[in-house]
């Protein structure tokens, strides 16, 4: 008899003893909706330029509106992009690590054998978009908070899940390993 094939549950144990590699289940970013703001101002500029390219008068000229144009595309919408860009959020089988900041990188983690208690936290706006804040914290080292994630109640499932598996194979492995009875 061949062992079931799951369907969109959890994937098969491996043998007792048998080394796990670490695979990546999720890698995420904060919402994206926090650059709604950026989208307005980039269509903005898009059509200010647009408009007033070729009508200026005598003072100003089409460089000054470019370079003007530029500045505020750079500031308020290449600026903010990078900012969400260099976030991340990566779920491992093993734990889950936050990498962050544009100039100066940052980077926490947090196994899921160790475990961890995990807490949703949910704003009306969020609710809305489905997104959520997470607050991973294992009583010791300070609280992991994963912000903005999007599909908040899937990525809850998952680190519970993978919280689980990782405390049973913990188990298993540091059980002694069963000696056979032999056949008399």
């Amino acid at each position: 008899m061949t062992q079931p094939t799951t369907y969109g549950g959890r994937p098969l144990m491996p043998a007792p003893g048998a080394p796990t590699p670490e695979l990546r289940v999720a890698r995420l970013r904060p919402h994206a909706r926090r650059l709604f703001w950026s989208a307005v101002v980039l269509v903005a500029v898009a059509a200010a330029v647009g408009y007033f390219y070729g009508n200026l008068r005598p003072p100003l000229e089409n460089w000054m509106l470019l370079t003007a144009a530029a500045a505020v595309v750079l500031l308020l919408v290449v600026l903010p992009w990078a900012v969400w860009w260099s976030h991340s959020y990566t779920i491992t089988t093993r734990r889950v690590i936050e990498r962050g900041g544009l100039f100066r990188r940052r980077r926490s983690e947090l196994t899921h054998v160790r475990g961890y208690t995990i807490q949703l936290r949910r704003g009306p706006i969020q609710r809305m978009w489905g997104a959520g804040t997470l607050i991973l914290s294992n009583g010791v080292d300070a609280p992991l908070r994963l912000r903005n994630v999007p599909s908040a109640e899937l990525v809850h499932e998952v680190l519970v899940d993978q919280v689980e598996v990782n405390q049973i194979l913990a188990h298993r492995d540091s059980q002694p390993p069963s000696v056979p009875l032999s056949p008399s």
